[in-house]
């Protein structure tokens, strides 16, 4: 069939050469294939932009950078159709070039990912309280915000959803050390101990509600999940993610009450989730008898997944460990890696991971929506999470399980023409050999969060150049297509070409699926990453403990699991004050005996 329509499209990938007097310049995909590019008398140029920047030009610089050999760039324009027996043309009518200096990527700029962050925060803020102009009230939070924030007129407030945006809040204070975040963290989780959590006396352990509906000065708690695939139960990932964010704070103010209700939550996992005789843990149990195995249960009964099983480690354990360096919390993070490379590889079978099992561990190919289908996101998750924990106990199976997914997902999961990564695929190969779209080939902000620290880390930690090009291709189609520059955030969902997807739920800045989580934790171990392991820039990271909150009075510092010795504290301070009690290569600061709280801050470098 010849193809005799016009369609735009993206092409990103590398300049091989570039002919000024003709006017066109050609591109090799990540993939290795070689497009020419034809320049319009109207072709212009800008670079990234971040969030709160101005427009960017580089019209100016544009002829420079295409004599750049290697030189990386997105070019959109229009695929006209062939003549008979020629080739189609591609006519470009702008491009995006990562910086205006050749071979630059702004993204690694020490202060790219702590200036977006602040921004995403600042939004947060101003959409759900209209802060500065009004005190932060959490009354007024509402799950679903519009595209440029303004409230959808439903009176739900969501546990995970309100945790993960106060994870948020405290992940920017720790980049930031502005005062109003770490407000916005402390309200936040103040609020879910008031209004979300249930202590169970009797049994001694504390639950989190699915949330609550809001009617003036009517509250109705909601204990069960209200969505579909988790309708009546306790899923064990709303009670993971009701962590998140109070964690996130603890670790920068040592409160005892949260790690009172942290300790009473890890304990209902270990009573009624953990499978203590064929591993693992249950994804959902019965909100009365707590029992994995209840009929009432129908399609989640006695099932085990990902999220059950792994998003302890990035929703709250590792953080949990960071804040208090306690073995049993080492031991926990251990248990949940095995337990992930013992069952989850299915490479006779499938480039993707296995995510949904039943009890003994067989494949459950059955479930709902999923089916024997891959979130490419998780799989990358995987990778970038097993690489934290290679830092902290490093093993052979963490190493080869996470290099593996590295090496297989760019040819499964990835758009190797456009840039960027796609969101739900067949398993297996069906239409033409590929892996087929499940719903549709739109790529959604979170699974490109994953694909940016799985090799990120990846490279920071193992130096492969090959990781870095890919860390650079993937936080290059986010910061080109993703930021909202007009009304802030981050946009849901983007077509294949990058434009962004503004329908239904997907345009909205809030909802069920999104708050400000994995935009800012994007953020936060970015800006980790790349300046203390990949460009070795030092970087503050700010703390304001409680008198006497934290064990013997000592904040462990350190921003993430890196690898042991690659970072020291330099300098630190307490209420801006240098500050000499702190050990530098234990990265622990032993805090002063005082009454009052202080603002700790410290200099992080790498070991160069």
């Amino acid at each position: 069939m010849k193809l005799d329509f016009t369609f735009s499209d993206t092409l990103a990938g590398y300049i091989i050469e570039y002919n000024a007097a003709e006017k066109w310049y050609t591109v090799e995909t990540s993939d290795k294939r070689v497009f020419k590019v034809n320049l319009l008398p109207s072709t212009y140029a800008r670079t990234f932009r971040n969030l709160d920047e101005s427009y960017q030009d580089a019209s100016g610089v544009m002829q420079d950078l295409l004599a750049q050999k290697g030189q990386f760039l997105y070019s959109y324009g229009t695929f006209y159709p062939p003549l008979e027996g020629g080739e189609p043309v591609f006519e470009v009518q702008w491009i995006i070039f990562p910086s205006t200096q050749a071979h630059e990527y702004r993204h690694e700029a020490q202060d790219w990912w702590i200036q977006q962050i602040s921004s995403i925060a600042t939004s947060y803020l101003k959409w759900q309280f209209n802060y500065p102009q009004e005190p932060i009230n959490y009354k007024n939070y509402r799950t679903m915000l519009h595209l440029a924030g303004a409230k959808k007129g439903d009176y739900l407030q969501e546990t995970d959803t309100i945790s993960r945006m106060i994870y948020g809040f405290a992940s920017a204070y720790m980049l930031t050390g502005n005062d109003s975040f770490l407000e916005g963290a402390e309200l936040g989780t103040e609020y879910l101990r008031d209004h979300m959590r249930f202590y169970d006396k009797d049994a001694d352990l504390v639950y989190w509600y699915h949330g609550v509906k809001v009617d003036g000065q009517k509250e109705t708690k909601l204990l069960t999940s209200e969505f579909g695939d988790d309708l009546d139960s306790l899923p064990m990932y709303e009670q993971i993610y009701a962590l998140a964010g109070p964690t996130q704070t603890y670790r920068l103010t040592g409160d005892p009450r949260i790690m009172w209700d942290i300790e009473k939550t890890i304990e209902l996992f270990e009573k009624y989730f953990k499978d203590d005789k064929l591993e693992g843990y249950f994804s959902h149990i019965d909100p009365i008898s707590l029992d994995a195995h209840e009929e009432s249960l129908a399609h989640n009964r006695a099932r085990k997944n990902w999220n059950s099983v792994g998003d302890h480690a990035p929703a709250y354990l590792i953080n949990l460990y960071l804040a208090t360096g306690e073995k049993k919390y080492a031991d926990f993070l251990e248990y949940t890696f095995d337990t992930i490379t013992k069952y989850f590889p299915d490479y006779e079978n499938s480039p993707f991971v296995q995510e949904k099992f039943f009890e003994d561990w067989s494949k459950d190919q059955t479930w709902g929506w999923q089916q024997n289908r891959a979130v490419v996101g998780h799989n990358l998750k995987i990778a970038w999470n097993l690489m934290r924990m290679q830092s902290l106990v490093a093993k052979d199976s963490y190493l080869e399980f996470a290099k593996k997914i590295a090496a297989l997902m760019p040819e499964a999961g990835s758009d190797p023409q456009r840039g960027g990564w796609y969101d739900v695929v067949e398993r297996e190969t069906k239409t033409n050999g590929r892996h087929q779209f499940v719903w549709h080939d739109r790529k959604a902000w979170w699974q490109q969060e994953q694909a940016i620290l799985a090799y990120m880390i990846l490279h920071g930690i193992l130096k492969d150049d090959d990781y870095l090009k890919y860390a650079r291709e993937s936080a290059a189609f986010y910061n080109a297509f993703f930021l909202d520059t007009d009304d802030g955030g981050v946009y849901f969902n983007v077509f294949g070409n990058g434009m962004p997807y503004l329908l239904g739920t997907e345009r909205f800045k809030g909802s069920h699926s999104m708050s400000a989580y994995h935009s800012t934790e994007l953020c936060f171990l970015s800006a980790v990453y790349t300046n203390l392991l990949i460009t070795k820039k030092p970087t503050y990271f700010y703390f304001k403990p409680y008198p006497n909150g934290f064990k013997n009075n000592k904040l462990f510092v350190s921003p993430d699991i890196l690898p042991k010795g690659s970072v020291y504290i330099s300098a630190c301070y307490i209420n801006d004050e240098p500050y000499p009690n702190f050990d530098a290569n234990e990265l622990f600061v032993t805090l002063p005996k005082t009454d009052e709280r202080v603002r700790v801050k410290v200099l992080i470098s790498p070991v160069i």
